[in-house]
């Protein structure tokens, strides 16, 4: 039934094809509809409003000294090293099987408890207050819960030629919805005034910055994950950098556009997390008048369509990640990589993060106590840490590769040289490890800094529930790795293969 990635126990720079039953069906426009469809998170919107007109300026500074030199850096590699696995491959070139075995798995488990986590939240709060009720906790809210995530991995199980078409929809989609949102709170905004600047200023402060950088970091980072794919793109060395450049220009304009936008028409303190973009939605959609109603009505709808096919898109790339690991005997049993003979996914793993992403949001709906926007804001956390984490191996993976593999054809150079490469690699690596501190330990640089911090205030839990889920998350998964790593080696010496 499934056919399994040839593995020879060394990953090649040059190896390609190395998956059977793959299909080249990713072209150039496909492969920047799956970059925007993965990378800009709508859920996040409403959450990076929270931070105040202090908000857009910290999206600026991100997209120009993270976003810009991060897009370099993934723009070369990508073109360079084409393999299905994507980072996977990179960080096995460079640091071994077991350092890429764990970085993938904390890059892959990111995605099912996003979706089972964040992206269910949202879409739920969003149908409950703008479509029908649903209600906390009741029958029809686990039913669309559970709908939702199974709708997002059946997307993924299907073949790639077949479901990178309702990725690309919701590309459009999400494009369209905060295209659409954020004229009509302009016009909104000349008609009844600009009244949330009266509230709000744009400086930045010392506590702002450390509250928005985690989560303008996970909304920056990913537009790597179609390399994951590579081999099923039909010309990855011309197509990738292209593509990221665009996806990137695409993504810095729907974070930067619409934050702007609600912060216009609607005071921050009023902002919530959770539904923040679409309560903006509901007050400029007014100036419609009686059409008003149905407009929202319509935009809730595609809002959550958006929401799933934005975790569909991770599943499609991440899935394919922790296909290869466990392929080459890096995750538990190399059968966990096997790529269905007609479907051409990973249909096992896939299987995987569904299971994966109930149980998380199970546990975010029973576990923790309070509202939703705090389940939202610290499941979001959760995904946030992991994903942060996982990039402590992947970019350094980049700068070994470089200095390692001189002989690998690099249709793509970061501008100015080595020095380029090693300033825009250093600027990346500097964040990646800010945001990650502050994702797992907030309040503490804000306690050194002579910053007051709130803990029950800001996030509506316990630090002691926040910490459970946080470090307890990792520490979990960092064990999973391991053992995972520790019996697909007993199986393939058993099996009498090279581990």
């Amino acid at each position: 039934m499934f056919a399994t990635p040839a593995t020879d126990g060394q990953v090649s720079a040059e190896r390609s094809d190395s998956v059977p039953n793959l299909h080249r069906s990713l072209g150039r426009f496909d492969i920047m509809a799956l970059g925007v469809a993965a990378v800009i998170s709508a859920d996040v919107i409403g959450q990076i409003a929270t931070g105040g007109g202090e908000a857009v300026t910290w999206t600026v500074v991100l997209a120009l000294f993270f976003l810009v030199p991060y897009a370099l850096l993934f723009a070369e590699t990508g073109a360079a090293f084409p393999q299905e696995g994507g980072p996977y491959v990179w960080v096995r070139l460079a640091f071994g099987r077991t350092a890429a075995a764990l970085t993938t798995l904390l890059y892959w488990v990111t995605n099912p408890v996003w979706l089972g986590g964040s992206l269910v939240f949202a879409a739920a709060q969003a149908w409950d207050g703008h479509v029908t009720r649903l209600g906390s906790g009741t029958a029809a809210d686990y039913v669309f819960k559970l709908a939702f995530i199974w709708i997002s991995i059946l997307t993924a199980v299907v073949s790639l030629r077949r479901g990178k078409w309702i990725t690309t929809i919701g590309a459009i989609a999400k494009v369209a919805v905060m295209l659409t949102v954020t004229l009509t709170a302009v016009g909104y905004g000349f008609q009844h005034g600009f009244k949330g600047f009266t509230s709000t200023g744009f400086a930045p402060t010392t506590g702002g910055f450390l509250a928005l950088v985690p989560i303008l970091l996970f909304a920056y980072v990913g537009f790597e994950a179609p390399n994951a794919a590579g081999e099923e793109m039909r010309n990855p060395r011309r197509d990738v950098p292209v593509s990221i450049g665009v996806s990137g220009g695409v993504a810095a304009c729907c974070y930067l556009l619409p934050v702007f936008a609600i912060l216009a028409v609607v005071p921050a303190g009023q902002i919530t997390g959770v539904a923040g973009f679409l309560d903006a939605a509901s007050l400029v959609f007014g100036s419609y008048g009686g059409a008003g109603h149905a407009l929202l009505t319509a935009t809730s709808v595609l809002f959550v369509f958006v929401l799933m096919t934005q975790g569909s898109a991770w599943m499609i790339v991440s899935d394919r990640m922790q296909a290869m690991a466990a392929a080459d005997g890096g995750f538990f049993s190399r059968a966990l990589g096997a790529f269905h003979p007609r479907l051409g996914t990973p249909v096992r793993m896939n299987l995987v993060s569904g299971f994966t992403a109930t149980a998380f949001m199970l546990a975010a709906t029973l576990l923790v106590n309070g509202s939703t926007a705090a389940v939202f804001k610290v499941v979001l956390t959760v995904a946030v840490t992991t994903l942060l984490l996982s990039y402590f191996a992947v970019v350094p993976a980049l700068g070994v590769l470089r200095r390692t593999r001189p002989e690998v054809e690099r249709p793509y150079r970061v501008p100015f040289g080595a020095w380029g490469f090693r300033i825009s690699l250093g600027l990346v690596y500097a964040w990646i490890v800010l945001g990650s501190w502050v994702a797992l330990f907030p309040g503490v640089l804000e306690r050194v800094l002579g910053v007051s911090y709130d803990f029950n205030g800001d996030w509506g839990v316990s630090r002691t529930v926040f910490e459970t889920f946080t470090l307890g998350t990792v520490a979990v998964l960092l064990a999973v790795g391991v053992l995972g790593r520790v019996v697909a080696a007993r199986l393939d010496r058993r099996a009498g293969v090279e581990s």
